[in-house]
């Protein structure tokens, strides 16, 4: 395994992330719609990072296709009105974009002003459905990651740094796997 993304380089993308959205809704209120549970992380940094008037809410989905059924459901809705609103999503990975395109869809049936994604990593190699992600933190290649919100069987969210897992079967042997690598590297 090594370190993909540090933190430092993931802090350095963020604040580029954030003035350019404080840029681009200058004057405005644009609602920041976290996923839950991986993109709290991501969402909490990116929220400091916007210098202007901001408003967050968030949504728990089940993922695409789960026991190869391909239906995603809402498990936690919004509670903010986004008719007429701007609305930016906030995503810690986007893989194939089956279940963000879903989500797209039913956030524009409910009318607002725009809707626009944020994702920090995207797997564009592994794309099926096409989307358009206007603030894109990195460009991840086709590997297995964990950190800074993205886990492996709820563990590993609260790193700082994004790992390239090579083996991920391995972590299902043995949860604790990465806890010693985790002592070497450090938290930077």
């Amino acid at each position: 395994m090594s370190v993909l993304y540090s933190a430092s380089v993931i802090r350095t993308r963020v604040r580029e992330l954030g003035e350019a959205i404080a840029r681009d809704y200058a004057g405005r209120e644009p609602i920041l719609i976290g996923l839950l549970k991986g993109g709290v992380m991501f969402l909490a940094d990116l929220f400091r990072a916007v210098q202007g008037h901001l408003r967050i809410d968030f949504m728990s989905i089940s993922p695409y296709g789960p026991e190869g059924t391909g239906v995603v459901r809402i498990m936690k809705d919004l509670d903010l009105d986004i008719m007429g609103q701007d609305v930016i999503v906030v995503e810690d990975i986007v893989d194939t974009g089956l279940t963000l395109s879903y989500l797209l869809s039913v956030l524009q049936a409910r009318q607002p002003a725009s809707v626009e994604v944020c994702a920090l990593l995207d797997k564009s190699v592994r794309r099926i459905a096409p989307l358009e992600i206007r603030y894109r933190g990195f460009d991840c290649p086709d590997q297995f990651v964990v950190g800074y919100g993205l886990d492996y069987g709820q563990r590993y969210r609260n790193l700082p740094f994004i790992l390239s897992i090579p083996n991920p079967a391995a972590l299902a042997d043995d949860p604790g796997l990465l806890l010693p690598y985790l002592d070497r590297v450090g938290r930077t």
